[in-house]
């Protein structure tokens, strides 16, 4: 199959831009069928949007304090802790998770 670069209008800002021979061998290449509807500073945009506090990028994710129930370090997580299950720091986390 052979790609051609295409011009599309942007449904958000209403901007032209090129949908380009690479980003369309690579749509095709994930199994996408349709064209983007919106520019990548619009799609950038809608994507941070919808990550909210899950974006890691700028650090703005949510950390809980807990005490870590092997070392008794105190730690900081990414959940709530809750009183049914242990929390450990990244030191025994990482312990624990290969001897499982």
């Amino acid at each position: 199959m052979s790609f051609e670069d295409k011009t599309i209008q942007c449904a958000d800002c209403g901007t032209s831009f090129t949908f380009g021979v690479q980003e369309q061998e690579l749509f095709a290449s994930r199994g996408y069928t349709n064209e983007p509807k919106r520019c990548p500073t619009c799609r950038q945009a809608r994507k941070a949007q919808s990550n909210g506090n899950r974006s890691y990028g700028d650090r703005s994710r949510q950390m809980f304090p807990a005490t870590c129930a092997q070392c008794g370090k105190d730690t900081q997580v990414p959940f709530e802790p809750r009183l049914d299950r242990p929390v450990y720091c990244s030191d025994c986390y990482n312990r624990v998770k290969v001897n499982r």
